[in-house]
């Protein structure tokens, strides 16, 4: 192979390895709190399948679990990860199995689908009454995701 060959290969191997990154590093994305999550990105499903367990600690008690996740750009949560249950329960799976399956479309004002870091907090035997619903869920509220 002649010089100029080898240097042709060595930037086409640099540039696919550049290429190779874009995808992670679209992926950087900002922390948006549940409030301003709809600037970005649409839940597009109501329901979802949640695998519950069959017995476990504190199944019947009322609480919630915190669960951080990043919506990618086709609108679907990756890196799910349980960041708080309270009280402590068994639960935290159940809640991560829930967001999991949510799916997103893009709002308006992200045509581009801009990932962003965000959470959900899942209420478990939550009572009707929203002000006792947003009391019981109050202690999963995650610091630092206040970016809009």
């Amino acid at each position: 192979m002649n010089t100029t060959s080898r240097r042709l290969c060595q930037s086409l191997l640099l540039a696919s390895a550049v290429l190779c990154t874009l995808p992670v590093l679209a992926q950087e994305a900002r922390k948006v709190g549940p409030q301003q999550l709809y600037n970005y990105w649409i839940r597009l499903n109501t329901k979802v399948q949640v695998n519950m367990p069959n017995s476990g600690k504190n199944l019947l008690k009322p609480g919630c679990v915190a669960v951080s996740y990043l919506i990618g750009s086709d609108g679907v949560p990756l890196h799910v990860k349980v960041q708080k249950v309270v009280p402590a329960s068994d639960l935290g799976p159940a809640a991560a199995s829930a967001v999991t399956n949510f799916r997103y479309g893009p709002s308006l004002s992200n045509r581009s689908h801009n990932p962003v870091a965000t959470y959900y907090v899942v209420p478990f035997n939550s009572p009707d009454d929203k002000a006792a619903r947003d009391k019981l869920m109050a202690p999963c509220a995650l610091p630092g995701y206040n970016q809009g």
